[in-house]
């Protein structure tokens, strides 16, 4: 993850301003569709902060956090709201949040560190509370690019869940890259709902 962490600190301000201006907004009214209006989302990887800028804006409360200090500083200047420092695995809050919004930022982690981080989700997450996750699609884990990546399919991620019974999967789809020159890439998208096991 450290290596990865570099990548974003040394290249902050061209990923920021390369995906800044990518078009999410259908993604993100699926996942507000879950909500009730001014519920509290975590943005759990902020990067440029696109998204919380976009739910702020919508009237929603929300708490960014990201492992770049860089993107950090970038993202509180965008948005006009403090940005937390931390790892993915130093969430440590219980029954706070109605969404968790994790755009293109988890998939970072090896897949033997997602299972510590999602029972850390669900701690964080209220009842009820959708989590939307993307990741690149597909069966490759490793490093590209300067950075580490853990992909998923359809099958392979609902696989993958079988180990949190608390969370219910409500949507799985695929969508290209919001960046027109990145179109042939493709990505699963994910939302999912914490509820209670009788």
């Amino acid at each position: 993850m450290n290596r990865t962490l570099d990548y974003y600190d040394k290249n902050a301000r061209q990923f920021a301003e390369e995906t800044r201006n990518a078009d999410l907004h259908k993604i993100q009214e699926r996942f507000l569709s879950y909500l009730d209006a001014g519920a509290r989302i975590l943005d759990f990887g902020c990067g440029s902060g696109r998204d919380t800028r976009y739910f702020l804006e919508k009237g929603f409360q929300v708490d960014a956090v990201d492992g770049s200090g860089e993107l950090c500083r970038l993202a509180e200047a965008y948005t006009g709201v403090p940005v937390r420092n931390m790892q993915f695995q130093e969430l440590d809050v219980s029954d706070v949040y109605d969404g968790i919004w994790a755009c293109a930022s988890v998939l970072h982690l090896k897949k033997e560190q997602l299972p510590e981080v999602f029972r850390r989700l669900s701690a964080a997450a209220r009842e009820n509370a959708a989590v939307y996750m993307s990741f690149k699609y597909g069966s490759f884990e490793g490093e590209r690019n300067g950075r580490y990546y853990t992909d998923f399919d359809e099958k392979s991620f609902r696989n993958f869940m079988e180990d949190f019974p608390e969370f219910r999967i409500r949507e799985l789809w695929i969508t290209e890259d919001a960046r027109p020159e990145r179109s042939k890439e493709k990505w699963l998208n994910t939302i999912f709902q914490k509820w209670t096991i009788r």
